[in-house]
């Protein structure tokens, strides 16, 4: 799966760039990194997101204990990764059908989320048990909203382009093709929204710390982010609000 978004709709973390950024290019011009995807994986599905990115999705090559999908729900675009363990709680607590996937599960968290839920994001995101990465995307809000499992079970790799877009996908060597040095694996419990930024979604009370990563040849390249115990944020409680835009703003 890719995803790319501008930095209008997600502003990447300015420690994923690396002090040498020269061999990153621009994702979006010109649909470069999809089209690239498209040829490591024929007959894989591109979404052009207008001027806020593009996403993709391919069933090859994918591991089938960690099964893709991909869904589209009034205007919400998911691309999902990984097997969730209480699919049968979710399903109940969100009211869903029994035929409903993880992949609709998530649309109808954040849709819940979205409409005055009553609980802040991290809960929501931490209700989910399993092995799990997500990129999903509200168009009507321009919102944008990512998530993998406190464990790091799945493959997930997030970077920043020549121009500043941040680039996701679970296939390193997609993000590289983008970002060259300028990207890191996501962090594990990593909650990223478009106006929220990075958090944890187990300690969503604390900093996190960009620690440099070091490549094989001793070059600096991304930033992992780690839990500061020491360094609290201000509380990220969701405020009651009337529409999916006064919520972004305010999430």
């Amino acid at each position: 799966m890719l995803a790319v978004f501008d930095k209008s709709v997600a502003k990447s973390p300015e420690a994923l760039n690396a002090p040498d950024h020269s061999q990153a290019v621009s994702a979006l011009k010109d649909g470069f990194l999809a089209k690239h995807f498209g040829s490591v994986h024929p007959g894989s599905v591109t979404v052009n997101l207008g001027s806020s990115g593009v996403l993709a999705y391919s069933l090859n090559k994918q591991n089938p204990l960690l099964p893709r999908l991909f869904a589209v729900v009034d205007d919400i675009f998911c691309l999902f990764q990984g097997q969730i363990e209480n699919v049968a709680v979710l399903k109940q607590q969100y009211g869903l059908s029994k035929t409903a996937n993880e992949v609709i599960i998530i649309i109808e968290a954040y849709r819940t989320l979205r409409d005055r839920g009553p609980y802040p994001a991290n809960q929501v995101v931490r209700d989910i048990e399993g092995k799990f990465a997500f990129i999903l995307y509200d168009s009507n809000s321009q919102v944008a909203f990512i998530a993998a499992d406190a464990d790091g079970s799945v493959p997930f790799f997030w970077g920043t382009d020549a121009e500043g877009h941040l680039v996701l996908s679970d296939e390193v060597d997609v993000v590289k093709k983008g970002c060259g040095k300028s990207f890191a694996p996501f962090p594990k419990g990593g909650l990223f929204t478009s106006s929220g930024g990075l958090r944890n979604f187990e300690h969503p009370l604390n900093e996190l710390k960009p620690v440099p990563r070091v490549d094989s040849s001793g070059q600096v390249c991304g930033a992992d982010f780690s839990v500061d115990v020491d360094a609290k944020k201000e509380s990220s409680g969701m405020k009651k609000v009337g529409s999916a835009a006064n919520w972004s703003s305010h999430y």
